[in-house]
């Protein structure tokens, strides 16, 4: 089953209602590999559903970000969204030159979990950091 699949099963069995503008958003979110912004998810989204406004589909991400199904990341000035992966968790390194889009694994933030711990007493939610800064070619344009 899919991750697409999944996620619509999973939200019916919890009682969802799953709008054929929500299908769509999701469908469209899943096929891409990457990121996608909420702008080229409107254009998408408006093939199969052309009165859908862009309200709907920023309120339709919000609404599957806060249930979990998909990751919000800031590239750039825009919003971006992928397909939540809970198998393999991952967060975001973003360059501010090129906004390219680096993978950082949950192990490189669990000695930085571990010292917040030991020193503050405070727990960090780390599932979904993003770190703005200069990719090594941009620094070597630069």
């Amino acid at each position: 089953m899919s991750g697409h699949d999944s996620a619509v099963s999973r939200l019916r069995a919890q009682g969802y209602r799953m709008t054929p503008q929500r299908l769509s958003v999701l469908d469209i979110v899943a096929r891409r590999t990457g990121h996608v912004g909420a702008d080229e998810v409107w254009n998408l989204a408006r093939e199969e559903h052309p009165y859908v406004d862009l309200a709907t589909i920023y309120r339709t991400l919000q609404w599957l970000k806060g249930l979990g199904v998909v990751t919000e990341v800031i590239i750039g000035n825009k919003l971006h969204f992928e397909m939540s992966d809970h198998h393999n968790p991952h967060n975001h390194m973003v360059c501010s030159v090129c906004d390219g889009v680096q993978t950082l694994t949950p192990d490189y933030l669990a000695e930085f979990s571990q010292r917040l711990e030991q020193e503050f007493g405070f727990s960090p939610s780390l599932d979904n950091i993003t770190i703005g800064g200069v990719c090594n070619q941009c620094r070597a344009v630069t």
